[in-house]
């Protein structure tokens, strides 16, 4: 059975503020973390789980990535909610996990950085970034 669902990341934002068993993945690349920035979780007392689902350059699948999910969360009733830069990859790591058991897996919709804008750009359409929730960059 598949258990996965499409959420805004605003709705993600504030289940992860108010429920407990609550995790935000982020399914990125190392280098979209250190040049795109990373969702910061601390006003709310958590931190984003940084496992990604494919690794550059050659965007090959992370074949270690059910296992480092299921040790950073054990409990497959727990709310994950999965991320990247637009919403694909972390579609298809919601997906995955919640054909490996997860029951309440879900999808952030435009990622981090969403939809480009009519310049080119992201970030200012919708996604994390566009709501205006918490991100740093290193």
């Amino acid at each position: 059975m598949e258990n996965f669902k499409n959420i805004s990341a605003k709705q993600a934002f504030d289940v992860l503020k108010n429920e407990k068993n609550s995790y935000l993945i982020d399914v990125r690349t190392l280098p979209e973390w250190n040049f795109c920035g990373i969702p910061n979780l601390s006003s709310i007392g958590k931190e984003v789980i940084l496992i990604s689902w494919m690794f550059y350059p050659r965007m090959e699948l992370n074949n270690e990535f059910w296992d480092q999910v299921e040790k950073n969360i054990p409990d497959k009733d727990s709310k994950i909610f999965f991320l990247c830069k637009v919403g694909g990859r972390s579609a298809d790591a919601a997906i995955n996990m919640s054909e490996r058991g997860y029951n309440n897996c879900y999808n952030i919709v435009a990622g981090f950085e969403g939809d480009k804008n009519e310049n080119g750009c992201r970030g200012k359409i919708n996604g994390w970034k566009a709501e205006n929730l918490p991100w740093y960059q290193n």
